[in-house]
């Protein structure tokens, strides 16, 4: 445990593991016309059914894109995670607590390429680049603040408060960490929602951070379910 803040501008998304193909779509598909015989699709290529996984998409029979699973470890500000668990559907949480252990002191700031400046009124609004002297102001104000704020939560421990009272003292800018488990069209609806995409027919408008989660999450599925993640970008991004 150090007393010393330090400060990022990423995140860090792993996929720790997994239960999810392509062809979990297909034989979760084919038992309402083929029965038991469907369990032959375990050990098919999936690419002869690609057409089926995208008339599923497209028509919306969404639970045989259910029957799979994907765990990530996620790092991330604890303000991403208060909008990650607002997903509730098809996802399952296990979080670091601050009852239980002494909070590290690692605190997020948002890199130069963040955008700063929200423009227009609500329900209609763009965010644009910031200024060098915003980017060095908010820089400084937020590390100021996060020094502050983790001096007087050591200060509190080290007067005997316990942990769980002591972290109140604590702002949603610092990092925690998570597991996160989803199938694949609990996933989807994420994306739908999280992540800003020349292919989504319905426009979302996600704050940048949680999108930086999204990108890296979506990158992993991508891989392990190449099929029904075409599928889903050629259908408007929407969830089934």
């Amino acid at each position: 445990m150090t007393d010393t803040p330090s400060f990022r501008s990423d995140v860090t998304v792993e996929l720790v593991k997994h239960s999810a193909s392509d062809t979990d779509v297909l034989w979760a598909a084919r038992v309402s016309t083929a029965g038991e015989q469907s369990l032959e699709e375990v050990s098919k290529d999936p690419e002869r059914s690609r057409g089926l996984i995208n008339y599923l998409m497209r028509d919306r029979h969404g639970s045989p894109f259910e029957h799979n699973s994907m765990t990530f470890f996620v790092s991330a500000p604890i303000f991403v995670f208060r909008e990650f668990h607002r997903h509730r559907v098809g996802w399952s949480y296990n979080e670091e607590s601050g009852r239980y252990r002494e909070l590290e002191p690692v605190f997020y700031i948002p890199g130069e390429d963040r955008k700063l400046v929200q423009r227009g009124r609500p329900g209609k609004y763009e965010f644009v680049d910031g200024t060098p002297e915003q980017h060095a102001a908010l820089g400084k104000t937020m590390e100021d603040s996060y020094r502050q704020s983790y001096a007087a939560y050591r200060e509190l421990l080290a007067d005997g408060v316990a942990r769980e009272v002591a972290r109140a003292t604590l702002p949603v800018g610092l990092f925690s960490t998570m597991y996160a488990t989803c199938n694949a069209r609990s996933l989807m609806h994420f994306l739908g929602l999280r992540t800003q995409h020349e292919q989504a027919t319905v426009p979302s408008f996600p704050q940048r951070e949680i999108e930086m989660v999204a990108e890296k999450m979506e990158t992993e599925w991508a891989r392990l379910m190449p099929l029904t993640y075409a599928a889903f970008n050629a259908n408007g991004r929407v969830a089934p």
